[in-house]
């Protein structure tokens, strides 16, 4: 193996490397819901008794008033509805 062959390979490793990072960054994220706490909590996607994430303080909405947001109680699910309800709605 010549010099300038070793000096391509380790040339084309070094740019696969490097990409690495920025497809990391760059791939979609992927929703996470947390089925057992939801269920335990009675979680559904639609207000209850006019009560709704919305006006709930353990709510975080999403970034626009289409996403979906997150809520305080339910850890690691990022698809709460601002329309949901739960048992842990909370307002004080």
């Amino acid at each position: 193996m010549s010099a300038n062959q070793t000096r391509r390979t380790l040339c084309k490793s070094g740019a696969v490397f490097m990409m690495l990072p920025i497809m990391t960054v760059c791939s979609p994220a992927h929703a996470t819901i947390n089925a057992e706490l939801r269920d335990k909590l009675k979680y559904q996607t639609s207000p209850k008794n006019g009560n709704s994430c919305t006006s709930c303080l353990e709510f975080n909405p999403g970034a626009a008033d289409q996403k979906k947001g997150t809520c305080k109680v339910i850890p690691g699910d990022d698809e709460i509805s601002a329309q949901g309800y739960c048992d842990a709605w909370n307002t004080m």
